[in-house]
């Protein structure tokens, strides 16, 4: 039972996502939490042009870096600061020399680099035998072929580097000097063994790579120490030398810095058989269990058991999500039609249902670009009807991804032998209310939605439990519960979508058969 302790602390939550980031500053009195925006920033790849021609992605992590200063400036002009942490989003990492130094801009997952690696990977050490080690489904965004195209290319920021980060590690490391891995985070780099708790060395080692760099392993809720003193100098223009007086030694606290790790953690839930979906840039569908579900039939069905909070792992899946949305949006912004999410979801209300079905998944989607065309490509490829009209292409857009989370909830409930419901959903993906009810039609479940900013709430309330403000992250379920609305969307008749989802079972299909 959450127990109200009559003072206020005000806590902070970097939440660094592959849209934006931003700086929340949550007020927890014991018994509610109240989160306010006080820095956003945008967040994206750079693209790199090299001499042979080939362009390379990056993250601006410099660039992050200095936001992230700033916003905490920001959050502690409103008081003093109880806590700090840092969630990102997983697979993507930063490489530190023997000086402590960052070697080169961290690559963006999305470089193309990793084209081709899963098979490479799969031709030095099998496919069954990296899921028994890591038990992590197979992206080629994942850390694991990102680190075998370097060691392919021989890159020198590898054969140089002392230590691996990843991105949520490196802020951490900048905040506190403290090199550490959380958790969480280093689950989604499939370089970690969830049965022995420990890095996976024998297939490190198996391909190549310089086992040296993967580091100390912390679970979420560990304190890693005081803000840096250096960072509040007066001779750097970082904004914290003038709330030094109210910054003091605020102590850093890794949450699950896998941000959809600290977005689960925010999920209301109060039994143990729902199913929840993180939607975003990505969406991820799974539950939650107390061991890593390795089997034949998850290695078949390519789920992933990524770490949770309190001893937990999140099986689940990464699923496309508003990412083709936003690239749709980008692309049509850049033609002088700059509308808003909510202008091209009712847009996309008014138009036929189930015009043309699309797996959201498909390669050709995997890139940035001219994303409508892409989808109308995949349209004509498939024999379907063409939308023109970008209303209907951005129904099939939602409806593609609620036809995704049916497949991927109904493989999720063989896995596990169980019936799951209700469905909660949390993120930004939440203000889509078409897309909600999108998926209780297409799963025949209940679903709830909120909080939105779950994942700022999750990082926000293993900081609570990690300074003893709240006694268990049962307490934290509860104090969302008391502190944000939800939604309810009970599921409508099936309509067409028992057809549509016919249909997606015959593309991926036939997918696999040209594979």
């Amino acid at each position: 039972m959450v127990q109200s302790t009559g003072s206020t602390a005000n806590l902070v939550a970097l939440d660094l996502g592959a849209e934006s980031g931003r700086v929340i500053l949550g007020r927890f009195d014991g018994e509610r939490l109240s989160l306010s925006e006080v820095h956003r920033f945008p967040n994206g790849p750079v693209p790199v042009p090299a001499r042979d021609g080939r362009v390379s992605l990056h993250w601006d992590v410099l660039r992050l870096w200095g936001e992230v200063l700033q916003g905490i400036a920001m959050a502690a002009r409103e008081g003093p600061l109880a806590g700090i942490g840092v969630d990102t989003w997983g697979v993507d990492f930063g490489l530190l020399n023997r000086d402590g130094r960052l070697i080169g801009s961290p690559y963006h997952y999305r470089d193309s680099r990793t084209d081709g690696m899963l098979a490479e990977a799969f031709s030095r050490v099998p496919r069954a035998s990296i899921f028994e080690q890591t038990g992590i489904q197979f992206l080629q965004i994942n850390s694991l072929y990102q680190l075998l195209a370097m060691a392919l290319a021989r890159a020198p920021e590898l054969e140089t580097a002392a230590t691996l980060l990843p991105m949520p590690s490196l802020f951490n490391y900048w905040l506190t000097g403290r090199a550490a891995c959380e958790f969480t985070i280093a689950t989604t780099t499939q370089c970690y063994d969830p049965r022995r708790e420990t890095w996976a060395r024998p297939l490190l080692e198996a391909l190549d790579f310089p086992t040296g760099i993967f580091g100390e392993i912390i679970p979420a809720g560990t304190i890693l120490g005081p803000l840096q003193p250096s960072l509040a100098d007066d001779r750097w223009d970082t904004g914290l030398a003038n709330v030094s007086d109210v910054l003091g030694p605020v102590p850093v606290i890794a949450p699950a810095s896998h941000d959809t790790g600290s977005a689960v953690a925010a999920v209301p839930a109060k039994g143990h058989d729902f199913a929840w979906i993180s939607s975003g840039t990505w969406s991820v569908m799974g539950a939650e269990v107390r061991k890593p579900v390795i089997t034949p039939h998850s290695l078949a069905h390519d789920f992933t058991n990524e770490g949770g909070v309190g001893g937990t792992f999140r099986l689940c899946k990464n699923i496309t999500g508003l990412w083709l949305l936003q690239e749709c949006r980008r692309t049509w912004a850049s033609q002088g039609e700059p509308r808003s999410y909510a202008e091209w979801t009712e847009m996309a209300a008014g138009a036929s249902p189930f015009f043309c079905v699309i797996n959201v998944d498909d390669p050709a989607f995997a890139s940035p670009g001219d994303m409508p065309e892409r989808i109308r490509a995949y349209c004509r490829r498939t024999g379907q009807p063409v939308p023109e009209e970008k209303g209907a292409l951005v129904r099939c857009i939602l409806e593609g991804i609620a036809l995704k989370y049916r497949l991927v909830l109904e493989r999720l409930e063989e896995t596990l032998g169980r019936r799951l419901e209700p469905i909660h959903i949390v993120g930004g993906g939440t203000q889509s209310r078409l897309l909600s009810r999108f998926t209780a039609d297409a799963t025949g479940r209940e679903v709830i939605t909120g909080p939105v900013e779950a994942t700022a709430a999750g990082n926000i309330l293993v900081q609570a439990v990690a300074l003893d403000l709240l006694g268990s992250y049962a307490d934290a379920r509860e104090v969302v519960r008391n502190s944000f609305d939800v939604l309810v969307f009970e599921p409508g008749p099936a309509g067409g979508w028992d057809e549509a989802y016919a249909r997606l079972a015959e593309l991926i299909e036939g997918e696999a058969e040209v594979v």
